[in-house]
């Protein structure tokens, strides 16, 4: 496999020659100016200077000194912009329009996740954890196929998932001239709007005639790029008959638990196996990866391919700003209450809490405020925000060069700021309001009164019958919280309108009406006829909901404040979306796509070399073995996060203590890549990324590689499993041959 970074005395000389040409003020074309591979780049901090001195100098920096690098704005390429000449000079093989394709149509977009094809029988890889719901969801009687884990050992035991989706990419076309035509000719940001929305939908309609010619099920998307600054539409061709293959115990897939998520070394066999069906049968693919039996070793390159969730960091100093004052504390805070309070009810009643799924909801919002928390500190670390304000005063150096981006541009960034400081201004309703209208995140009792306040008014002002009918089948349809849990639930959002708004604020008062917020909010829970589902049908039934409900009366205070942020902040958000679409086509006309566009949830491809790091005093190694597995099960215990199911234990005597389990590289991924397969210049599948180090939070504004690792799993250790453990030699002969058998005895007997 081509390797990088082999030579310390050649990256050195690059390196060398790179610092004394740093007067170059565009930090891409820095970069790329002096041919800096992506693999020297990353490795620069750790060539030139000590991790620790490194760190010490990030404390005691000049912001005045500190450059963006080259880099800073990542490495997720798009398919449509491919860097075919820069992987190909980088790295050392021919990364042609073909390699790209292959790999493009190996891919796939499932529910918040990504995956891939593995053989040519429509068999699928990813995470577990992209699937929990899935294999929760499809535990029979007498099941719970999260702990015992699940294995099809013939084909009819593969099972159906529900509402599932799997979406290969298969075409693009540039629609940028299409919708900006469209856009210009509007008059204002509300014309603006509506002229996009129109063209992307006639886009969508055109394009899903053309392809779903064939009879496939077809879905077409408008992808903003650069903000908006280019337009591309991606046609997916859509399979909507997925079944649950394999997976790993819920105790491997989440190995460690809470306290190793975000972390490094790692141990966790984070793996599940679907496949397609197309017209009942296992859909048959020339385009699938191979499975790489030989692995990595450190040094070695990866293509990591998904579909990353959005970033920002093609924001403005001023958006960040915002984000780290305003907005990112009050969803931190907002997570971590409603963490604790679920924690506290499952102690409370753990059988009622695992029977609502509360286990898999509390690892959702624990990953949420572990994200968040990353995010904030990046936010709040001084040097990546002067990265950050070197980047901005280069950029706006470049419009102001060229009369043209000047006059149609030079004042966007400001226009933006201006922005930001008016929605300082409704920073208090935007926190106190926070997941107001969720119904996983929220009060269930105080989303009833508002829906139950909203059915009342359409019947009084005498709206459409057809409209009044869905509110109150929406009311009628609202789920509730067993009442432990409802009442800690409906008590955050009462702290958080004493804590946001004030003591004196009607809405405060309406709520409490002069006592605590666990007071009021059982009082409230007890007096409403909307206290629960039950009570609600029978109230709706009788005619019995009227405006003296106390939960009613409640919903009459919060609505008109509520109404007026919105409005204020709606109107506030829009305007900025409409300038992030002229700075994007700002950003485009000065780098074209020598920058990545953030990401967006949309297939993209990024580079990365296996590389260990520095942390906390010592080394974290470039991958980790079953031999760490079992160590930390005897060194913490059965009632542990690292605890081991029982067909684990003790480790079989075939199974290879020394395979390596988890590895990590310099990929620039982000939420979404999970389940992403990381890739060898020859289409072999090394890996399944499943997380980021701590260290890598700060990418949804930064892409700091000499930092950041995205952690996988080998599958080396996927296969060794497999074989030793679980004992599916039908899935392990598909995975090595490509062959599609049906049953476990004819695996048995091919293998015999």
């Amino acid at each position: 496999m081509p390797t990088v970074g082999t030579s310390l005395e050649r990256a050195t000389i690059v390196i060398r020659e790179a610092a004394s040409n740093l007067s170059c003020r565009n930090p891409w074309k820095r970069g790329r100016a002096l041919g800096l591979t992506s693999a020297v780049v990353s490795l620069a901090p750790l060539l030139l200077v000590p991790m620790s001195s490194a760190r010490a100098q990030i404390r005691t920096f000049d912001p005045d000194t500190v450059r963006a690098g080259p880099f800073d704005t990542g490495k997720m390429w798009t398919f449509e912009y491919a860097p075919s000449e820069y992987f190909t000079e980088t790295y050392g093989f021919d990364a042609s329009p073909d390699w790209f394709e292959r790999i493009r149509l190996s891919v796939l977009r499932i529910p918040g996740c990504s995956a891939s094809f593995v053989s040519p029988n429509g068999l699928v890889a990813t995470n577990h954890h992209c699937v929990r719901g899935a294999i929760a969801q499809l535990s029979q009687r007498g099941e719970s196929l999260l702990d015992t884990g699940f294995y099809a050992a013939a084909s009819e035991q593969e099972r159906p998932i529900p509402g599932f989706r799997a979406d290969r990419l298969i075409a693009i076309e540039d629609v940028t001239g299409e919708v900006h035509e469209a856009v210009d000719r509007a008059p204002s940001d509300e014309a603006r709007q509506e002229a996009r929305a129109e063209t992307v939908e006639e886009i969508q309609e055109r394009l899903g005639d053309r392809f779903a010619s064939g009879g496939e099920d077809v879905h077409v998307e408008v992808v903003a790029l650069y903000q908006g600054g280019r337009y591309s539409a991606y046609v997916f061709r859509r399979f909507t008959d997925v079944r649950l293959v394999a997976a790993a115990e819920l105790q491997l897939g989440f190995f460690g638990g809470d306290p190793d998520n975000f972390t490094y070394p790692r141990y966790a066999l984070d793996f599940a196996f679907l496949r397609v069906y197309d017209d009942g049968e296992p859909f048959r693919t020339d385009h699938y990866l191979a499975w790489g039996r030989d692995g990595v070793e450190e040094g070695d390159v990866v293509f990591v391919v998904g579909n990353p969730g959005p970033t920002n960091r093609l924001n403005t100093v001023a958006q960040l700003e915002f984000l780290r004052d305003v907005h990112v504390p009050a969803l931190k805070t907002a997570l971590k209450e409603r963490l604790d309070a679920m924690r506290v009810y499952r102690e409370e009643a753990p059988e009622e809490a695992e029977g609502i799924g509360i286990r898999n909801r509390m690892f959702s919002i624990s990953n949420s405020l572990k994200a968040n928390t990353g995010r904030e500190d990046a936010l709040r670390n001084p040097w990546i925000m002067a990265k950050r304000r070197d980047a901005e005063r280069w950029f706006r150096e470049a419009i102001a060069g060229d009369p043209e981006l000047e006059d149609r541009f030079g004042s966007v960034i400001d226009r933006i700021s201006d922005l930001q400081r008016l929605k300082r201004e409704s920073g208090a309703p935007h926190s106190a309001f926070m997941y107001l209208g969720s119904g996983s995140l929220g009060s269930t009792v105080l989303l009833r009164a508002l829906l139950a306040h909203q059915w009342l008014t359409s019947l009084e002002v005498g709206a459409p019958a057809d409209s009044a009918e869905a509110l109150r089948r929406r009311l009628l349809a609202q789920g509730g919280w067993p009442r432990g849990l409802e009442r800690r639930l409906l008590a955050i959002r009462f702290a958080a309108f004493l804590r946001y708004l004030g003591p004196d604020h009607p809405v405060t008062q309406a709520a409490l009406q002069g006592r605590e917020p666990m007071e009021a909010a059982l009082s409230l829970i007890e007096d409403s006829v909307l206290g629960d589902s039950s009570r609600t049908a029978q109230g709706v039934a009788r005619g019995a909901l009227t405006a003296d409900d106390p939960a009613l009366r409640l919903a009459e205070a919060i609505l008109p404040v509520y109404r007026n942020y919105r409005n204020d902040y709606g109107r506030l958000t829009a305007a900025e979306r409409e300038l992030a679409v002229e700075l994007g086509r700002a950003r485009f006309a000065v780098s074209g796509t020598a920058v990545p566009p953030d990401a967006t949830s949309s297939p993209r491809i990024t580079d990365g070399v296996v590389s260990r790091y520095e942390y906390n005093g010592t080394v974290a190694p470039p991958y980790t073995t079953f031999f760490g597995l079992y160590d930390h099960f005897h060194s913490y215990g059965r009632d542990s996060d690292w605890n081991l199911p029982d067909r684990w234990l003790p480790p079989p005597p075939a199974l290879d203590l020394n395979t390596p389990l988890n590895f990590v590289s310099t990929a620039d991924t982000y939420g979404g890549n999970s389940g992403s397969p990381a890739i060898t210049p020859e289409l072999e599948i090394v890996g399944l990324n499943f997380d980021r180090n701590i260290e890598g939070l700060s990418r949804d504004y930064i892409y700091l590689p000499e930092r950041g690792r995205n952690i996988m799993v080998d599958v080396r250790s996927i296969i060794e499993a497999l074989d030793d453990v679980y004992d599916a030699d039908r899935l392990v002969e598909e995975l090595l041959t490509g062959d599609l058998v049906e049953t476990e005895a004819e695996a048995s007997e091919n293998i015999r």
